[in-house]
């Protein structure tokens, strides 16, 4: 059944068929990734992990899949969460392989995204949505071009950076009064998070964690702590840096690690502790045949993490845009953060 109507020749709409199409839907995204130039990959296993449990999509109808010829070329997804300052936010995601564009296919996925938004609005009964947002990356202006004459705004941007070798690292060394301890059983993984949660309460766009969350990160199997770089104060946990090793090599057959989680709790900001958790964290990921680092941050970062990064021999590989549009009963959208 074609979801929309749209008279695309070969292309079809269609709802999700799960497990089978995360293959293809995995193809797409990584074509849509070696095109803005994003140096960090996906994989069919990541992106089954994130559809099925992360977020609050109804796979039954908030995923949309678009092939051509059998063949998946894209899809978009729908879900919505509550964000710890209190605003209530539908977002998308929409990906569509490069070769594909100006087609047509773009708009008409658009179109399902903002009807299916519309819908998903009138069911949250126990609170009605504050806007709605989505992104595009700086190599899809004709996406930019197509949100915009819909009336969507330009909100804010982020970054994928990345360090392009890991020879000679900075030997920076931590303030005074911190010790890195290793994290070895579920109560330490449990306090990470704890740590975690609360460093970033304070930083944009943060939904608002439960339970099922904590759950997930303590069942996450991508997540080793033996890459982590946890210091702490006395018996506190005051910063860390939780990396990641990627799980196959990349097609030049070097591997990639991930500067992932990169946290300061605010009574131990501003000492240095962040730069050294960093610096930290790349000679590990060296340690486990990593040559290279990837690492994403918001712009709106209100620590200064891009000047921090950069002195770490981080530069920028690809830039994202948030794109933001209000509901007609939300209040005013100047800033809704």
């Amino acid at each position: 059944m074609n979801l929309i109507a749209a008279d695309i020749p070969g292309v079809v709409f269609r709802r999700l068929r799960a497990p089978d199409d995360y293959d293809g839907m995995a193809e797409a995204n990584q074509a849509t990734r070696d095109s803005a130039g994003r140096p960090w990959p996906v994989s069919s296993e990541w992106l089954a992990g994130f559809f099925e449990r992360f977020g609050t999509s109804d796979l039954e109808r908030d995923v949309l899949v678009v092939e051509r010829d059998t063949r998946v070329i894209g899809y978009a997804r729908v879900s919505w969460r509550d964000q710890v300052d209190g605003a209530r936010v539908v977002t998308s995601q929409c990906i569509l392989r490069p070769e594909e564009r100006g087609r047509g296919i773009g708009g008409a996925m658009l179109e399902w995204v903002e009807a299916r938004m519309t819908e998903l609005a009138g069911e949250l009964h126990d609170g009605p949505p504050t806007y709605r947002n989505t992104s595009t990356w700086g190599d899809d202006p004709g996406g930019a071009a197509l949100l915009a004459a819909n009336g969507w705004t330009e909100h804010e941007r982020g970054y994928e950076m990345i360090r392009r070798d890991l020879e000679d690292l900075p030997d920076v060394p931590l303030p005074a009064g911190f010790e890195i301890r290793p994290i070895t059983d579920d109560a330490g993984r449990d306090r990470v998070w704890d740590a975690v949660v609360e460093a970033f309460a304070d930083h944009r766009g943060q939904g608002r964690k439960t339970d099922a969350d904590r759950q997930r990160f303590l069942e996450d199997r991508h997540q080793d702590p033996t890459l982590w770089a946890i210091a702490f104060d006395g018996d506190e946990i005051a910063g860390g840096v939780l990396g990641i090793l990627d799980a196959e090599p990349a097609p030049d057959g070097t591997r990639r690690g991930l500067v992932d989680g990169v946290f300061t709790r605010a009574r131990w900001r501003r000492r240095g502790l962040a730069r050294a958790l960093v610096a930290r964290s790349l000679a590990l990921l060296r340690t486990r045949g990593a040559s290279r680092a990837v690492l994403f941050v918001d712009g709106a970062n209100p620590n200064r993490a891009m000047t921090l990064y950069e002195s770490l021999g981080f530069e920028i590989a690809a830039v994202e845009t948030e794109w933001i549009k209000p509901y007609p009963q939300a209040a005013s959208m100047e800033d809704p953060r």
